[in-house]
């Protein structure tokens, strides 16, 4: 509390003086702000997992400290879980989907912890040897700081959501010194609506980022590669890659959410974490490419190399026979969505986003190596299907073409191959599309109908919520209530619609103003008569806690200008209106609108 205080007051005056220019010039200047702190985040966060990861492996080598693989991960686990469940306190695993749940159900507010305690639970997570990948926590974290940032400045949910993007796309620039693919990410992934003016400072803060990344690692491509160049005749391989990477993408996602979800079934936390932390350090001893993030291995593969495990597990003689290499590195293709799962329902901190890349990597090398087996050595380049495999796993399990696209092509240097990158990842994502309609990402969230989309009319719905329109400012009489009764409850109210409850304030109908304006004057029936008499039954009820598409449809198919809320069991809550959800559908389309 003390730093968030003293951060404040550091602050102040930045913020007293940008809330005298412009909206347009405050959005440059933050965005700017928060690209710098992004790629700040990436650097830190980079530096934290290869300096632990250094030295826990840099001073062992060779068979007599294998062991070691078998409990490293499970440690690095077992802090990250600790630190979460008695520091945190809050749930920050599957930070892509966090960020989207953020922009959909919670006004773009992501909570200040989020700046930093991804970052530090999935650098230890990884540094230790878990099998995910660093990029969905840092994008958690980049959102998050756009999203403070925003608050601070008291900024509206336009303005705070593309703050939030900005904060995201300098993220994945400042981790990848990637600035296009930063753009491209937030856009097809994170914000479902968003025009060519909002677009600037995006461009800002992923330059800036990327920038600051260069400054502190280098001008370097994270993954150097030597490609050969791209020859014609090798089309029909890289469109066999797209079909491969679309078969692996459907096996990705849906095996990992299965998994997580069945590891996730076991209630006591330390119990799942001894289960998943045994699993996952005999999986990483038997196949060590699987420790961390394995980007050292793709290295090798993306320059032609080979991957020498002599002395690092039992199981190297599979390297030793040709026919058995491909069938060794299908089986690290297979396992990984287990180690992944494991590390993450165990209590690890991570992200897919990396496990997608290694993926990737290797069903090019594994499906180029079996070609090169059949047709003989060098018939097509390994490296080459290597790096486009990449884009492939990423455009199928992401759904997002474009980014798999450019975030290749950037960070390996590869724009020769931009042709079958082009070819490869458009097959993978539309083969993927047709079993699979949704990404890794959104599966979940979809299911819950809190997706939103970049159909503006759907965006909208999804982020109206019926508790907030509900209208209580109705009269209610109880159903053994005489007409006379009824008639002073007439007199004292507004509306013309009357709930009808019973003792339990259960919603039995409604009387409107309408039906009884002729019997009001009947004085002789006022002791006589009842409620029930008068009493319509709704065409349809709305509960309180229903999606708002749903409330739409209810209307449309009663033809309705006025349905009663209820909650499970039917106690009354008030009324929706037709006439409500409009002009609340038409403030939100002002905000969800970035002209």
């Amino acid at each position: 509390m003390k730093a968030r205080y003293i951060a404040r007051e550091l602050l102040a005056p930045l913020r007293n003086l940008l809330k005298k220019l412009p909206e347009r010039d405050v959005m440059i200047i933050l965005s700017l702000f928060v690209g710098i702190c992004c790629g700040l985040a990436a650097v830190l966060l980079k530096s934290a997992i290869e300096f632990i990861h250094h030295s826990l492996t840099s001073w062992f080598d060779g068979e007599a400290y294998n062991f070691l693989y078998l409990i490293y991960p499970g440690i690095g686990m077992l802090i990250a879980m600790l630190f979460v469940r008695f520091i945190v306190k809050d749930n920050i695993g599957h930070g892509v989907t966090k960020v989207l749940q953020a922009v959909s159900k919670n006004e773009s507010k992501i909570r200040s912890h989020n700046m930093w305690t991804s970052m530090a639970a999935s650098s230890v997570t990884i540094g230790f040897g878990g099998s995910v990948g660093a990029e969905a926590p840092i994008v958690y974290t980049g959102a998050a700081i756009g999203s403070n940032v925003a608050r601070y400045m008291g900024l509206s949910y336009k303005n705070m959501t593309i703050l939030l993007g900005c904060g995201a796309a300098g993220a994945v620039a400042g981790i990848f010194k990637a600035p296009l693919a930063g753009v491209l990410f937030t856009l097809e992934i994170l914000l479902f609506n968003i025009s060519m003016t909002s677009i600037l400072p995006l461009l800002l803060s992923t330059i800036s980022a990327t920038v600051i990344s260069y400054i502190f690692l280098g001008d370097k491509p994270p993954f150097e590669c030597t490609i050969s160049p791209f020859e014609l005749h090798n089309l029909p391989f890289y469109v066999l890659l797209g079909l491969f990477s679309a078969a692996c993408s459907v096996y990705f996602t849906r095996m990992t959410l299965w998994l997580e979800d069945k590891i996730k079934s076991i209630r006591k936390p330390f119990v799942r974490w001894a289960i998943s932390a045994s699993c996952l350090g005999l999986l990483i001893f038997l196949f060590p490419p699987l420790f961390g993030e394995g980007y050292e291995h793709l290295h090798e593969l993306l320059n032609g190399g080979t991957i020498d495990l002599e002395g690092q597990t039992i199981l190297a003689f599979f390297l030793r026979k040709a026919w058995l290499v491909p069938v060794f590195f299908l089986l690290v293709l297979l396992l990984k969505v287990f180690s992944m799962s494991f590390t993450n329902a165990g209590g690890g901190v991570g992200g897919t986003f990396g496990p997608t890349l290694f993926i990737g990597a290797i069903a090019g090398f594994v499906l180029s190596r079996t070609i090169n087996l059949i047709a003989g050595p060098g018939f097509v380049p390994e490296q080459n299907f290597v790096l486009v495999g990449m884009a492939g796993l990423m455009a199928g399990v992401m759904q997002a073409p474009m980014t798999a696209i450019f975030l290749i092509a950037d960070m390996t240097g590869g724009y020769g191959l931009l042709i079958p990158l082009i070819l490869t990842s458009t097959i993978s994502y539309a083969a993927t599309r047709m079993v699979e309609p949704y990404s890794i990402y959104t599966k979940r969230i979809a299911k819950k109908g809190e997706l939103l989309t970049h159909d503006s009319d759907q965006a909208v719905l999804t982020l109206l919520k019926t508790g907030d329109l509900i209208e209580s400012d109705f009269k209610t009489v109880r159903i053994d209530a005489t007409l006379g009764e009824l008639v002073a409850v007439v007199a004292e109210s507004k509306r013309n619609i009357f709930p009808v409850l019973d003792s339990r304030n259960h919603f039995q109908g409604f009387v409107s103003l309408e039906d009884i304006r002729r019997e009001m004057f009947k004085t002789e029936q006022y002791e006589t008569t009842h409620v029930y008499n008068y009493m319509k039954s709704a065409p349809a009820y709305v509960y309180i806690d229903e999606k708002m598409d749903s409330v739409m449809r209810k209307f449309e198919q009663t033809e309705a200008w006025n349905l009663p809320v209820v909650e499970a069991d039917r106690t009354y809550v008030g009324f929706v209106s037709k006439s409500k959800i409009f002009s609340a559908y038409r403030d939100q389309l002002k905000q969800v609108s970035h002209d």
